[in-house]
């Protein structure tokens, strides 16, 4: 597996079934370029864990929006699985109209320039931050069996625009109403003299 982090999030094109519920034949990352891009992907569709990683996603889309990200999804499965599955009803294990494109990577093109393709030839469950400039701020990676917290994508979403907009760093755990860190010796010595035992 690659560390993508602080690099480039690699470009692609390829078919996607749109939030319209129409297929696109050639999605473009770099179309996306200047908007902060949540890029997930499970291992295949009509199984498991896999539903509900992508309905957590859309339950949480309203939070993504105001805070002006993209989502995208992708798997190796093709557009028309996507799109099949995306009219399956959530109580018959399908996952009912999402509002982000469902990307189809069937040549593994993309799992592989992530660098999370499985053994088993499916995407791991991995999930990246992508910022404005397009470069991977964070990254994560489960087996198979494990599934995301979607809050947790939401809380990175959060530290990092705090981060771009005050210049200072997060501590562990930050979320929203807890101070930053000046970058600098004195202002770690100041942060832990007031936060030290809430960590």
């Amino acid at each position: 597996m690659s560390v993508l982090v602080a690099k480039e999030a690699p470009g692609f094109t390829a078919p996607a079934v749109m939030p319209d519920g129409t297929i696109k034949e050639d999605f473009r990352l770099a179309d996306l370029k200047g908007k902060y891009i949540v890029l997930f992907f499970w291992p295949l569709d009509f199984t498991f864990v896999c539903p509900t990683e992508v309905i957590a996603h859309d339950h949480r889309m309203a939070q993504f929006k105001e805070r002006g990200v993209e989502v995208i999804g992708i798997s190796v499965d093709s557009q028309y699985t996507h799109y099949a599955w995306r009219n399956t009803s959530v109580n018959n294990g399908g996952i009912g109209q999402v509002q982000f494109p469902l990307i189809s990577d069937m040549k593994h093109e993309i799992v592989q320039a992530y660098g999370i393709e499985h053994p088993d030839g499916v995407a791991m469950r991995a999930s990246f931050l992508i910022d404005k400039a397009g470069i991977v701020q964070h990254q994560t990676v489960n087996n198979l069996n494990l599934g995301r917290s979607v809050d947790e994508m939401i809380r990175l979403v959060d530290a990092l625009q705090f981060s771009e907009k005050h210049g200072e760093v997060c501590p562990a755990g930050w979320h929203k109403g807890i101070s930053g860190i000046t970058a600098s010796a004195e202002g770690i010595s100041d942060f832990l003299s007031s936060h030290a035992d809430e960590l």
